[in-house]
């Protein structure tokens, strides 16, 4: 386990691993969910491929619909 600083905050993950492997340890429904990884917008089509490494920063905002 190492540690990847998740909106601010230290957080231990099993990296290295995919976005979305992360995202679903943490209880997020990918499809669901807005990321930037060091500093950089994701789009949901790389999650999958986008691999988190010890010390990286990632952003998430749950996306909420509504009227």
């Amino acid at each position: 386990m190492n540690t990847v600083i998740a909106n601010g905050k230290p957080v231990e993950a099993s990296v290295p691993c995919t976005l979305e492997e992360f995202l679903v340890a943490q209880g997020f429904i990918p499809r669901s969910v807005v990321v930037e990884h060091n500093g950089e917008a994701v789009p949901p089509s790389e999650f999958r491929s986008r691999v988190l490494n010890a010390g990286d920063r990632i952003e998430i905002v749950r996306v909420v619909a509504g009227g």
